[in-house]
């Protein structure tokens, strides 16, 4: 029997191509379902509408300031967040069914195991093989105001890990994987810019480049998620190059 009630926040813009299937992985265990879209043009908003009713319209702050939006609303006793390219496995949901029908639930959050699937293949290795902080207690909980890369910052407390896997889909196809990339490295730099932090020159930005390759390639295991955790490996040192190109491109037109 169920003791502790769950909402689930997302944050959805174009997503009508996957974001019935969250929809369908949670629908189960949510006691309440909140979805802030920023001015999707397809028909995401009507697929949300099949399964709730608590859905607002917004402009696009950032993710870390629409995530807090989003966390702003729940009413429930535990939070999940998740992304409209994310879906719970079997045994995630019934991990977090058990854990909901404790009647003393001893953490204040839990790390859910990623299971990033690209091109077919779901990793195991490399930066992908980690659990991200998604589940937690409502009270006390807030998010970092980041324009990306936004973490939770709960409850002060013990944090656990559940079985099960959440999946997530990344990538449409290599072009999509592109235009994300491009996306995140740029608004990395304007987060690092915000902060105060330093690019130190183009050369470390090459090298930094290199490190991550390397870290996730080889340090990582990469490699034994065969060729496409080559791909991931590139993509992720890419990332980390233009990031710091950008800052240091921010930096000379301040000066």
């Amino acid at each position: 029997m169920k003791k502790h009630r769950l909402s689930v926040i997302l944050i959805t813009k174009n997503e009508a191509d996957r974001v019935e299937a969250c929809l369908k992985s949670i629908v189960d265990l949510a006691d309440q379902i909140i979805v802030l879209d920023s001015g999707s043009t397809d028909e995401t908003v009507s697929i949300c509408k099949q399964y709730t009713n608590d859905i607002s319209i917004t402009d696009w702050p950032g993710f870390g300031k629409q995530k807090q939006r989003a966390l702003d609303k729940a009413t429930c006793d535990w939070v999940l967040s998740i992304d409209a390219d994310e879906a719970l496995d079997d045994e995630m949901k019934q991990a977090i069914t058990n854990l909901l029908s404790q009647d003393c639930i001893e953490e204040t959050s839990y790390r859910l195991p990623w299971g990033v699937t690209l091109y077919g293949t779901t990793l195991k290795y490399g930066r992908s093989a980690r659990a991200v902080l998604r589940l937690f207690q409502r009270e006390g909980s807030r998010y970092t105001l980041d324009e990306v890369h936004e973490t939770v910052v709960p409850a002060p407390g013990k944090t656990g890990k559940l079985g099960g896997l959440l999946l997530h889909y990344t990538h449409r196809d290599y072009g999509h994987g592109l235009n994300k990339a491009a996306q995140y490295a740029w608004l990395g730099s304007q987060k690092y810019a915000r902060k105060g932090k330093k690019s130190k020159g183009l050369w470390l930005a090459l090298l930094r480049g290199i490190w991550t390759f390397f870290h996730i390639y080889f340090i990582r295991r990469g490699f034994l998620d065969g060729s496409v955790g080559f791909i991931v490996a590139m993509t992720y040192a890419q990332v980390n190059f233009n990031k710091y190109v950008g800052l240091w491109l921010i930096e000379q037109k301040r000066s």
